[in-house]
């Protein structure tokens, strides 16, 4: 049997290359292998999770600075959180990511770093448990392990990587592809033009959403309010979908 290929940054450069020149032979031939990688990135990510119980996930801007008020916010919701029994995750970058890390740690709980090289994310937060850190390459892979092993999620201030989660969450709860739960927008300052416009302009125009899909999260300020949404969330129901 021929032996698995990995796939190096050289070559995934040289796959680019021939998209650009139209190459498909080449792209056919590397398209194969590929899949290869992203199995091994599903079968590390679903092995590390899945020992290491109910967490809640933690969003928000890489280039938030910790004299920000929100970087100050988002380590008191991780401390609130172990507190309160859970685990941490972040995408294991600065910013936002390393305040939820920091809280967690700082009450010795657990602290899970989803790591990918980014721009803005040159090295791992300090503050993510070393058996807890996975790095990853592809996006879509990450965001399955936040979607299947998250109990809540957190969301504060952040930009587009930031909205990428949020919608997705958002989508496959709309759609019933996953069970509903709590999604909590810290910020009102910040998330009330959105969610403004949600409902003036997305929900009024053709009805492009439907007045539920409102309910589908809830926006605060403190921590204290954060965390009781997940309390109360679960008072009701049962941890799912692996605890």
């Amino acid at each position: 049997m021929e032996e698995k290929k990995e796939i190096t940054r050289e070559e995934e450069a040289r796959i680019l290359e021939a998209f650009k020149e139209k190459d498909w032979n080449e792209i056919k031939s590397a398209d194969s292998w590929a899949i290869f990688k992203v199995m091994g990135e599903f079968v590390q990510g679903f092995e590390k999770m899945a020992k290491i119980g109910p967490c809640v996930s933690i969003f928000g801007s890489a280039r938030t600075k910790p004299d920000n008020k929100y970087y100050k916010t988002a380590e008191e919701i991780a401390a609130k959180v172990v507190r309160h029994g859970y685990g941490v995750i972040t995408g294991g970058g600065p910013g936002i990511m390393e305040a939820g890390n920091k809280g967690a740690n700082a009450q010795g709980g657990k602290s899970v770093g989803l790591n990918i090289d980014l721009p803005f994310e040159q090295n791992n937060n300090i503050y993510i448990d070393m058996d807890k850190s996975i790095d990853f390459d592809y996006f879509f892979v990450r965001k399955v392990m936040f979607v299947k092993y998250s109990q809540g999620f957190i969301v504060l201030p952040g930009g587009f990587g930031t909205m990428d989660e949020l919608f997705e969450a958002l989508t496959l709860i709309q759609t019933k592809k996953i069970g509903a739960f709590p999604i909590v927008l810290v910020g009102r300052e910040y998330w009330t033009g959105l969610v403004d416009w949600l409902k003036d302009t997305m929900l009024q125009q053709e009805s492009n959403i439907s007045p539920t899909d409102l309910d589908l999260f809830n926006v605060v300020d403190t921590a204290d309010e954060a965390v009781a949404v997940i309390d109360d969330f679960y008072s009701k129901y049962n941890l799912s979908p692996n605890f």
